[in-house]
């Protein structure tokens, strides 16, 4: 089956890359943060499981830097933005972190920590947090400072 866009193509600058979770059931709320929360017109993405997790120093750390550098490059960006969000099965099932506080506090710390890998990978400076929260049947995005 073929499908045709109805949205147009324009070739404009690119605002910003974002690493984001791979959770579809956060992509459309991801998309709504980067374009109306942020004023990000146009976002490069990165999406796997965990997201910023990954850039905090575990497996494949290294290659998703890689790529995201190759993006900041090309794209001349001059700001990444990192977005955890709330109950991550990454967390829960990869790295094992069921209580949730103990989880809060990790993720909090590996975009952190994500942070200043990314700032060394990438020459960029303007590296924003986030973590993703639901409220109620809402998405609240807050920022993280520090």
């Amino acid at each position: 089956m073929d499908y045709q866009s109805p949205l147009g193509f324009e070739d404009a600058r690119i605002d910003a890359a974002a690493v984001l979770c791979a959770d579809g059931r956060f992509g459309a709320h991801f998309d709504d943060f980067l374009r109306n929360g942020l004023g990000l017109g146009r976002c490069d993405r990165i999406c796997l499981p965990g997201g910023p997790a990954s850039l905090a120093g575990r497996p494949d750390g290294d290659r998703i830097l890689t790529q995201l550098k190759f993006l900041v490059d090309a794209h001349e960006l001059s700001r990444v933005v990192l977005v955890a969000h709330q109950a991550c099965a990454y967390y829960t099932h990869q790295l094992g972190v069921t209580d949730p506080h103990k989880l809060e506090q990790t993720q909090h710390a590996d975009l952190r920590l994500a942070r200043g890998r990314v700032r060394d990978a990438t020459g960029v400076d303007r590296v924003d947090l986030f973590f993703a929260r639901l409220d109620g049947a809402r998405m609240t995005f807050e920022h993280i400072e520090g």
